[in-house]
């Protein structure tokens, strides 16, 4: 690869989407790894037969896919279901990572992974753009937006990598606390340092 290659992570809630988006307006290739995971799980598929031979039928629906609700509340509530899930599904991932990035032909392109450091995915991009929220922000948009339970919210919290640690391995970070106007303001000036930083690339 000798593109640039940029991931974009932050913790749960904390408007990745929102600069995902901003960034593919931009005309920039962006990859979301939570579509891979789903797309690794669509039936049939050899990650979902795993899937349903490690946690049982009751993870799947009646029409034959992942209960993708009940397979969430079950893992951040139990942290060995969530470390098997995460050896069944991070291998198919990482290996549809690789496959897109090899295809890439932009000066520049990206990867959304919000478990980016914890599945130590942050060693197939060349630098760390973090989206930072408060941990507060975090619990507001989670209770607020999926209407779950605020133990829940605290779990899915928890499970991440903790926020200063994120920041600490960031190369670039976007506070989106703002407006979606101000979000874009800082997405299109690190747009234009990833394409300076992508011409100078031998």
């Amino acid at each position: 690869m000798s593109h640039l290659t940029i991931g974009l992570t932050g913790g749960i809630a904390s408007g990745k989407s929102l600069v995902e988006s901003q960034f593919h307006a931009l005309g920039v290739p962006v990859l979301d790894a939570d579509q891979v995971s789903r797309d690794v799980v669509a039936p049939p598929s050899t990650a979902l037969d795993e899937i349903a031979k490690q946690f049982g039928s009751d993870f799947i629906t009646t029409e034959g896919s992942l209960d993708r609700r009940r397979m969430r509340e079950h893992v951040f509530t139990n942290a060995e279901a969530k470390r098997q899930l995460e050896a069944i599904l991070h291998p198919h991932i990482r290996q549809r990572l690789r496959q897109w990035l090899d295809a890439q032909t932009a000066p520049y392109c990206m990867v959304s992974v919000a478990i980016l450091l914890e599945a130590g995915m942050n060693k197939l991009v060349d630098r760390v753009l973090v989206i930072d929220v408060p941990v507060e922000t975090q619990k507001a948009r989670l209770t607020g937006r999926d209407s779950i339970s605020e133990e829940l919210a605290d779990n899915m919290i928890a499970t991440q990598t903790q926020r200063h640690i994120r920041l600490k391995a960031a190369h670039d970070v976007i506070q989106n606390t703002g407006t979606p106007e101000q979000t874009l303001q800082e997405v299109t000036r690190l747009h234009h340092v990833y394409l300076d930083l992508a011409s100078r690339r031998i």
